[in-house]
């Protein structure tokens, strides 16, 4: 079971190119990737969000990208010809004008506003993208070592949490036949107390009887029992398990809530109140599954 929160960053180099990968990830419905890298390597983003989503199933993930790139034919400079006649056109005439000497040399030419750029030449996308897949993949394996120990932690805690609804729906088991008992002690009293005489005993049964059969939470407590089972068993199981998990919380919390609004009883009651609270706690921790 992992976690979807999570962190890996890699750094790669050859051949005088240097790109590294930052990840980050939170809790998120879906896998939603959010990417932010040069302009330049633009043509990253679709082999990025791929091999995120062949890894990833849910999360938010923050994607960073920072490229250098230190070889000789990394940059060009080029010259603006027709803007520079221009320029020595103009002194020319501006020499002349005033009556001075002009002495000015190629690199004052140059330093003249955009007659030389310097602008990145074109990248080898070819060489590039092999760079961002090593490092992207070396980032994604730490970033899923993180995922993994952080849902092993998920899984030891929502465990302790299925052991303790388990334990509360065994006591809520064992009182539920004194709830009849009880019930019909209660009314044997008011019946006798109201006529001042023994009530009819099959008139009374058949009441008990209804009782018994419209509080009755076995079913309830049946199906408790199979989803907290399923949930143990998704806690061992490979691949992304926390839809399923969400589910589940989903229908414990159902059955609790009609066990509570059946069994009129204070001590089931109390119990019930406990059963939603570790519910509630087993629904935080489940948000954090992938």
């Amino acid at each position: 079971m992992h976690s979807m929160t999570g962190y890996g960053r890699a750094r790669r180099e050859a051949e005088g190119r240097c790109l590294t990968v930052e990840l980050k990830s939170v809790n998120h419905r879906f896998l939603d990737v959010a990417l932010r890298m040069p302009r330049s390597l633009s043509f990253l983003e679709d082999p990025v969000r791929r091999a995120l989503g062949e890894r990833l199933s849910r999360g938010h993930v923050d994607v960073f990208l920072a490229y250098q790139n230190s070889r000789e034919d990394a940059r060009r400079v080029t010259v603006n010809a027709a803007l520079a006649r221009a320029y020595a056109q103009g002194l020319d005439e501006l020499a002349a004008l005033i009556g001075a000497r002009d002495e000015r040399t190629v690199a004052e030419l140059a330093a003249l506003p955009d007659v030389m750029t310097v602008a990145e030449a074109d990248e080898d996308q070819e060489a590039v993208t092999a760079l961002c897949n090593a490092a992207l993949s070396d980032a994604l394996r730490a970033l899923e070592t993180m995922r993994e120990n952080e849902g092993n932690a998920l899984a030891r805690d929502v465990l302790a949490r299925l052991d303790a609804l388990e334990a509360i729906a065994r006591g809520i088991a064992a009182r539920a036949p004194g709830v009849v008992r009880d019930y019909q002690a209660k009314l044997e009293a008011r019946i006798a107390e109201l006529l001042a005489a023994p009530p009819d005993p099959q008139r009374l049964a058949q009441e008990v009887a209804f009782m018994a059969d419209r509080a009755a939470i076995d079913e309830e407590l049946v199906r408790l029992e199979s989803h907290i089972a399923q949930m143990r068993q998704m806690t061992r199981e490979d691949g992304p398990v926390g839809r399923k998990l969400d589910f589940l919380v989903q229908e414990l919390n159902r059955e609790v809530n009609t066990i509570g609004s059946k069994a009129s009883d204070l001590q089931i009651a109390t119990a019930v109140v406990e059963a939603k609270a570790e519910i509630e706690k087993l629904r935080e921790q489940v948000q954090n599954v992938e």
